[in-house]
């Protein structure tokens, strides 16, 4: 049979599943991106209690230590399988495909996450219970546990831009696939951003202070940590750039919004401007403030970021082959992989995906704004909501008063060739063309209502034709047993 491996699609009403991934990562990416960063800080710190015989330094790492375990290493862990659950729903190709190439690699980021989990407990509660020697040894291993977890999901989330190198597609191999150009850079970024992060939200722990002195030096300490990592990861940024594909730079330029270059340098700016008040006047550091521009900073510098690394794979979700909507684009030799396009060019998608309604397989009269929209479903609502919020509604894309004729000239030159360097290349029969364009229409000039509508005359129409076709084989039934009569 002439079927491809799609599932059925997952769509959150007025939200869409992109938004529900997109809030979940936002958090986790926070609270794990400050665990990893503040683990290399307590290295360091652990290191000069010990070298310097300062309980004050241990103090503080406890105290640090105890804010990370509620924030990070809880609400973290609670949203860490929240990823998992919502991505996999959300794009179970795209997951299958990074597992069917990492599995091993992710075992072992695992076990380095135990590894940081029972150091931070560690940390915790040892200060005061070992000597300083052994304290620093724990947090060293803590921060070497807690770098090679960033190692690692780096070159996974890397790979999701694209392999490391070319040669992966002929030869497969995840060596070849997980280190390339891009991941180192992207790790050196990430670094970057981690240690600001941690400055920031170690800003809460100097806010509870009592000590002057040692909260001036902390709050200076912390300050130059944020302010040079700040502008290091900007730099790397930057450079950043010059190791992705060119499709990602064209969907910088074309997709992210206008407001995007001027909200990151805004962020910026406001985070150095922070750093250098706090480090000036660390009087004004109380945990009402710290806690509110940990906030502030945090959530708008991660919201840009994620978006922008979301977007500038488009029309990719994994690996280069794995389109946004779950279609397997290309063929991958390396990885015994066929693309699905040709089998959705003979057949039509209605009838290449599994779980498409045996009423729906073949677009009619009866049936064809139904089958419209479960086509936008499948093609589109990964990145699109059909609704009139959401993540980048349908309805904004095309003109009032759009035309059938116009929109099946749209759907059928731009969006079955993939013209459209971010949009995956969508494959369809005319009749299908037919029946996506009658829907993008009354979505387009009707909203939700009219479609609603539409499907319901849709459904009456052919449960009418059923009851009265079913009257009919009674009928004929009867009449060929009088006959045998």
């Amino acid at each position: 049979m002439d079927l491809i491996s799609l599932y059925p699609t997952w769509y959150e009403p007025m939200l869409g599943s992109g938004w529900v991934v997109a809030l979940i990562a936002t958090f986790h990416v926070l609270a794990s991106h400050t665990s990893v960063g503040a683990a290399m800080l307590f290295a360091y710190l652990s290191h000069k209690a010990y070298r310097e015989d300062r309980d004050d330094l241990l103090d503080f790492i406890k105290k640090y230590g105890l804010f990370l375990m509620v924030f990070t290493y809880v609400a973290g862990s609670i949203t860490g399988p929240g990823i998992w659950y919502s991505t996999t729903v959300a794009s179970p190709n795209g997951i299958g495909a990074l597992i069917h190439s990492f599995v091993w690699k992710w075992a072992t980021e695992w076990v380095f996450f135990v590894i940081e989990v029972v150091g931070v407990y560690m940390i915790v509660y040892l200060v005061g219970k070992v000597d300083k020697r052994t304290h620093m040894k724990i947090s060293i291993i803590f921060g070497v546990a807690s770098f090679a977890t960033l190692l690692i999901i780096v070159g996974i989330l890397s790979f999701m831009m694209l392999p490391g190198k070319e040669v992966w597609f002929e030869e497969g191999g995840y060596l070849n696939g997980f280190y390339g150009t891009n991941t180192f850079i992207q790790t050196g970024m990430r670094i970057a951003f981690m240690f600001t992060m941690t400055a920031v939200v170690g800003g809460i722990v100097v806010a509870g202070i009592k000590d002057p002195a040692f909260k001036k030096e902390m709050a200076r300490k912390l300050g130059w940590l944020g302010i040079i990592s700040t502008l290091v990861g900007a730099a790397l940024f930057q450079l950043y750039l010059t190791a992705v594909p060119e499709q990602a730079l064209l969907v910088m330029e074309n997709r992210l919004p206008d407001y995007f270059g001027p909200s990151i340098m805004i962020v910026l700016a406001g985070t150095l401007g922070y750093f250098i008040v706090t480090m000036l006047q660390p009087k004004i550091i109380v945990e009402s403030f710290a806690g509110a521009m940990a906030v502030i900073i945090l959530v708008a510098g991660l919201w840009p970021e994620e978006t922008a690394r979301e977007s500038m794979r488009k029309p990719y979700v994994a690996g280069q082959y794995v389109y946004s909507n779950q279609v397997i684009g290309r063929d991958v030799p390396g990885m015994d992989i066929k693309s699905q396009l040709p089998t959705i060019e003979k057949v039509g998608i209605l009838k290449a995906h599994p779980f498409t309604p045996e009423h729906l397989q073949t677009v009619n009269a009866g049936n064809k704004i139904q089958a419209g929209e479960y086509i936008a479903m499948v093609y589109c609502s990964n990145c699109h909501s059909p609704s009139e919020t959401g993540i980048r509604p349908l309805h904004r894309y095309f003109p009032d008063g759009v035309t059938e004729e116009r929109m099946q000239k749209y759907v059928k030159g731009v969006l079955t060739t993939g013209n459209i360097a971010y949009m995956p290349k969508m494959p369809m029969l005319d009749s299908e063309v037919e029946a996506l364009s009658a829907y993008l229409v009354m979505n387009n000039n009707g909203g939700q209502k009219a479609i609603t509508a539409a499907i319901k005359q849709e459904v009456e129409n052919r449960d009418r034709a059923l009851v009265e076709k079913n009257a009919m084989d009674k009928v004929a039934v009867l009449e060929l047993s009088q006959e045998v009569k």
